[in-house]
């Protein structure tokens, strides 16, 4: 299936997750170049995506915490993943490089629940031997607005830490043990850029456009992994798209050598019943075009572009499931 011509291109609306703003603003400057249509997108957190797609008031929600297939049909939506990239642990520490800091992910939590709370702790000492370590407090820096990036995160600590999974659990938002909230990912990245001794997370575009030091993280594997296009499409390498409900796949610690830890899809969600068939057809037109051509764009920015075989279920999905309301397929 495709698209029939149509004749006026219609600007679309869309909302949600921070985790993949800085793909879909380049995806959206090149489709108006390409295509004169417009689609304006609202980095305001996963949570308030899933508000206002719910609530009808844009045309698309994005959220880097996948719905379950329960969620989807209390509202009637219908999820595919849009684009792949990595979580990474950031640091301001002067006089330490980028990439000089090793990290377990039980340390890492250690660091969030408050137990180690100084950088030349013995435990942070010992897995970085000849990084001078100041004796500096660490100032946790986490998401103060619901946040599929928190969601990766917190379930990635969930997996490595079962006192992190007791005592705080994962979700898009959780009662952090300690530190300072920043809203969205580029709050975060705000905070830790202006704290000396500060730790935080942010998508890995926004460490890389706000250059902050980024940390090294052993994976499952027992590998210190780089952050990078490499080692979040190696996490994604094994994962069964078809076979999970609403291809709500999560990459959180992933077998595999090069494999990065906290590696996540950020997912788009649509009504299955378009009350604005035109405007629903937009949207999927606009990730059509992504899909296609956006993929030299999302590797320039360490993005991982959907595989071939992925978006052939994506697009397998669009004809059966988004209708109009008179039941016709709008793709």
């Amino acid at each position: 299936m495709g698209f029939p011509a149509a004749a006026i291109a219609v600007d679309i609306t869309g909302a949600g997750a921070t985790f993949p703003y800085p793909i879909y603003a380049k995806w959206a400057a090149a489709y108006r170049n390409s295509t004169g249509a417009g689609m304006n997108y609202q980095s305001i957190g996963s949570g308030g995506g899933i508000k206002q797609i719910t609530a009808r008031t844009v045309d698309f929600g994005a959220s880097d915490a996948p719905l379950n297939a329960e969620q989807l049909d209390k509202v009637g939506l219908v999820q595919f993943p849009a684009i792949m990239g990595g979580v990474v642990p950031v640091y301001n520490l002067k006089g330490v490089r980028s990439g000089e800091i090793k990290l377990t992910g039980a340390l890492l939590a250690d660091i969030h629940l408050g137990k180690v709370k100084r950088w030349n702790d013995a435990a942070l000492a010992k897995i970085n031997p000849g990084v001078r370590l100041p004796d500096r407090a660490i100032t946790v820096v986490h998401r103060s607005d619901g946040s599929g990036t928190s969601f990766l995160y917190t379930n990635y600590l969930s997996k490595v830490s079962a006192e992190w999974k007791s005592a705080v659990g994962e979700g898009t938002a959780v009662r952090w043990p300690t530190g300072v909230g920043g809203k969205g990912n580029e709050g975060v990245a705000n905070y830790v850029s202006r704290i000396d001794g500060a730790i935080g997370y942010v998508e890995y575009a926004y460490a890389k456009q706000n250059k902050l030091s980024y940390a090294l993280l052993q994976n499952r594997d027992g590998q210190m992994t780089m952050p990078n296009d490499q080692s979040f499409k190696e996490a994604g390498a094994k994962a069964d798209w078809a076979k999970t409900p609403g291809m709500g796949v999560i990459l959180t610690d992933q077998p595999g050598q090069k494999s990065w830890p906290i590696t996540g899809a950020s997912f788009i969600l649509m009504h299955k019943v378009q009350a604005k068939p035109e405007n629903g057809r937009e949207v999927l037109k606009f990730f059509d075009w992504a899909f296609r051509n956006g993929g030299a764009m999302a590797d320039e920015l360490d993005y991982v572009p959907m595989p071939d075989p992925v978006v052939k279920l994506i697009r397998s999905a669009w004809t059966a499931q988004i209708k109009d309301s008179s039941g016709k397929a709008i793709y």
